[in-house]
C-alpha cells in the first residue's frame, strides 16, 4: 500500500491510496453491500457506472449465511461478485456485538448464536481475520469490540484494554495468512479501530497505543450509534490528532452528508454509511435543496427528474411523477432508482468535496453545501 496525502486545506486532507485492487482517492464514501450487494437491486455494473470507488461488505453477515469458505472456492468476493476495485469488508464485531441477548464476551473471543438459524458460533481475532482472508478483501478490519457508548467509564476502559489485546492477534493471524502461499490477497491491509465511548481520556490513550502497531490505516468506531452530533465532533477533534497523519483515517458507520462535510473537516478519509441506500428504498431522496419524501402527492404530476443538472441513470430518463407512481406500486425499479441516485449524489459530493480541498476552498465548500441541504425542500 502506498498513501499520499496530495494536499491539505485546514485539517482536511486530499489524498490517494494505492492498493492491490486500484487507487483510492480520498477522501472517500464507500458503497455498503453487506452481503455482497447494494440492496435495492444495484448491481456491481451500476456501481462502476455511479463513480464508486470502493464496495464495503460485512464479514460476520457472509460468514453465517452463504459462508467464507464458499466464496473463496469462487477465488474471493471479488470474482464472486464481479468487483475488481477495492473493498473493505467489516471485521463482524458490530453486528456481534449488537446481538446483545445471543453473547458472551471472553478474552479468547465471542460466543454467540447465529440470528439466522440460532446455531452457535465463536469468533475471536483469529477466527475473523481468517473470514476476511478467505473473502480476499483489499481493507480488512481488526476484530474489537464496540461498547455502547454511554456505558460507565469502567466498562469501556476494560472493554478497550481487551480490543487492544486483540489488535495485536489480529495483525500476527494477519501477518501469518499473508504469508501462505495459498492465500486469496497476499497483500490484504489491517485497519485497526479506535473505541472509547464518548471520554476523551479513554479515546486518546487508545489511539496513542494504537498508533505505535504501525498498522495500515485507522479506524474510529463507536461513534454514531446515540450520542449526539456535537459529542461525536469534539471526539474526532480530540482523537484524531493522536493517530498518524500519514495513514487512512476511517469513521465507521457515518452518515449524514452534514456528518460528512464536518469530518473531512476534521482530517477523516473514508466514510461508509447505509443512509444513501436504505433512505432511496423508501423513495427518500437526497438533493442539493435538501431531501425529497417522493411518497408525498405533490410530486404526483412533476415531470423534472429528482435534480435537475443530475447525471444519475434516474434523473438523465425518469421524472418525479414517473418514480412516485413505481414506488407507489411497490415497482422495485422505484426503489432502484432512488437508491442509484442517493449513492451517485454521495459519490458525487465526495468528488466535490476532493476538488474543494485541491483548490484551497474547503472550508467555503462546506458551509455552502450544509446550508443548501439544510434549507426547506419545500420549494423543490
Amino acid at each position: 500500500m502506498k498513501y499520499q496525502v496530495i494536499t491539505k486545506d485546514g485539517k482536511a486532507k486530499r489524498a490517494s491510496m494505492d492498493t492491490v485492487h486500484g487507487r483510492i482517492e480520498t477522501p472517500v464514501f464507500m458503497n455498503v453491500g453487506t452481503v455482497g450487494a447494494i440492496k435495492g437491486a444495484v448491481s456491481t455494473d451500476d456501481l462502476r457506472q455511479i463513480g464508486t470507488q470502493v464496495e464495503l461488505s460485512n464479514t460476520y453477515h457472509l460468514h453465517v449465511r452463504t459462508g467464507d469458505k464458499l466464496i473463496r472456492q469462487f477465488g474471493g468476493l471479488h470474482k464472486f461478485m464481479n468487483w475488481d476495485r477495492p473493498i473493505l469488508t467489516d471485521s463482524g464485531g458490530f453486528q456481534v456485538f449488537s446481538l446483545t441477548s445471543l453473547r458472551k464476551i471472553k478474552e479468547e473471543g465471542v460466543y454467540f448464536n447465529s440470528h439466522i438459524d440460532g446455531r452457535k458460533i465463536f469468533m475471536g481475532p483469529e477466527e475473523s481475520m481468517q473470514i476476511q482472508s478467505n473473502l480476499g478483501s483489499t481493507i480488512a478490519m481488526a476484530f474489537d469490540e464496540c461498547p455502547p457508548s454511554k456505558a460507565d467509564y469502567d466498562y469501556i476502559k476494560n472493554s478497550v484494554e481487551r480490543t487492544t489485546r486483540w489488535l495485536a492477534r489480529c495483525k500476527a493471524e494477519m501477518a501469518r495468512l499473508n504469508a501462505l502461499p495459498d492465500t486469496i490477497n497476499q497483500e490484504q491491509l489491517l485497519f485497526g479501530i479506535n473505541q472509547g465511548g464518548v471520554i476523551d481520556e479513554i479515546r486518546i490513550r487508545h489511539a496513542d497505543a494504537i498508533r505505535e502497531m504501525d498498522l495500515d490505516g485507522y479506524a474510529l468506531g463507536g461513534l454514531a450509534v446515540g450520542e449526539t452530533h456535537e459529542e461525536m465532533y469534539h471526539i474526532l477533534d480530540v482523537t484524531v490528532p493522536h493517530l498518524p497523519e500519514d495513514k487512512p483515517v476511517y469513521l465507521m458507520g457515518v452518515g449524514t452528508p452534514a456528518n460528512i462535510l464536518e469530518a473531512v473537516d476534521r482530517g477523516v478519509d473514508f466514510f461508509d454509511c447505509v443512509y444513501p441506500s436504505r433512505n432511496g428504498r423508501h423513495g427518500h431522496v437526497y438533493t442539493n435543496q435538501g431531501k425529497l419524501n417522493l411518497f408525498n402527492q405533490k410530486y404526483e404530476l412533476d415531470s423534472r427528474p429528482i435534480e435537475e443538472g443530475c447525471g444519475c441513470p434516474a434523473c438523465r430518463s425518469y421524472s418525479r411523477a414517473y418514480i412516485r407512481h413505481l414506488l407507489k406500486a411497490k415497482e422495485m425499479l422505484g426503489m432502484r432508482l432512488c437508491t442509484l441516485h442517493n449513492l451517485y449524489f454521495y459519490n458525487t459530493m465526495m468528488k466535490e468535496i476532493r476538488d474543494a480541498i485541491e483548490e484551497q476552498r474547503y472550508k467555503e465548500y462546506r458551509a455552502a453545501k450544509i446550508a443548501c441541504m439544510e434549507g426547506s425542500s419545500r420549494a423543490v
